[in-house]
C-alpha cells in the first residue's frame, strides 16, 4: 500500500468538534434505504452506461469495477462491508494504492471527507480515499459536486450496485436531502465548491 496522503487526518482527528458538518437524523435512516437509481449486479453492464467521471462508494463496488477493468476516477472505502471487514482479496485490492486519508464517524458526513472528496474530483489521475470511520453517506454530497453526466455508484445492501448518472436534479434532490441532516450545511456547500 503506498500513501501520498496530502490530506491532514492528524488535525481532524484532534479537531472532531470543528470537523462535524452534518449527522443523519433517525427519521432520515428509513428514506435512505430507497436507490437513488437503477441497481445492477453485473459490473460490465454497470459500465456500459458509465460515459463520465466514475465515482465509487464502498469497497465492494470498488472492487468489482476494478475486476471488471474500470479503476474509478474517485473512489471511497474503510475495508468494511455492512459493518464487517472485508475479505482480504478485497481489501487488498482497494486499498492497493492510497492517495488521500479522511476521517468520517458513522452517520455522519465530516469537513475532513468532503475536502478529501473534492480534491479527488479536482486530481487528473485517479484517487482512492481511505476512510477511517465509515463512507457510506459521501455518496450524497458526491452526487453534488460530480459534474454533469458523471457516475457516482455506491452499494445497495444484499441487492447489488446503484448507479446514478449526475444531473441537475439528481444534484438538486440530494442537496434537499442534505439540507434535512443536523448540522452546517451552508459550510458544507462552500467546501464543495472550493
Amino acid at each position: 500500500m503506498t500513501s501520498d496522503n496530502t490530506n491532514s487526518t492528524t488535525d481532524a482527528a484532534t479537531n472532531a468538534s470543528d470537523d462535524q458538518l452534518l449527522v443523519l437524523p433517525d427519521a432520515l435512516r428509513g428514506e435512505l434505504k430507497d436507490p437513488i437509481g437503477p441497481i445492477e449486479t453485473d459490473a460490465d453492464a454497470l459500465l456500459a452506461d458509465v460515459e463520465g467521471p466514475l465515482i465509487a462508494v464502498g469497497d465492494v463496488v470498488t472492487y468489482h469495477l476494478l475486476e471488471a477493468g474500470r479503476t474509478p476516477d474517485v473512489a471511497l472505502v474503510d475495508e468494511r462491508t455492512e459493518r464487517e471487514a472485508v475479505d482480504d482479496e478485497i481489501q487488498a485490492a482497494v486499498t492497493d494504492e492510497i492517495h488521500l486519508e479522511a476521517v468520517n464517524p458513522p452517520a455522519e458526513i465530516s469537513a475532513d471527507v468532503i475536502r478529501a472528496l473534492r480534491e479527488g474530483l479536482d486530481r487528473e489521475e485517479p484517487t482512492t480515499i481511505l476512510v477511517d470511520g465509515e463512507e457510506d453517506l459521501v455518496a450524497l454530497p458526491a452526487i453534488v459536486a460530480a459534474p454533469e453526466g458523471a457516475s457516482v455508484v455506491y452499494g445497495q445492501p444484499g441487492e447489488g450496485m446503484v448507479h446514478v448518472t449526475v444531473t441537475d436534479d439528481h444534484r438538486r434532490e440530494m442537496r434537499a436531502l442534505l439540507e434535512r441532516f443536523d448540522g452546517d450545511t451552508e459550510r458544507l456547500w462552500t467546501l464543495l465548491e472550493e
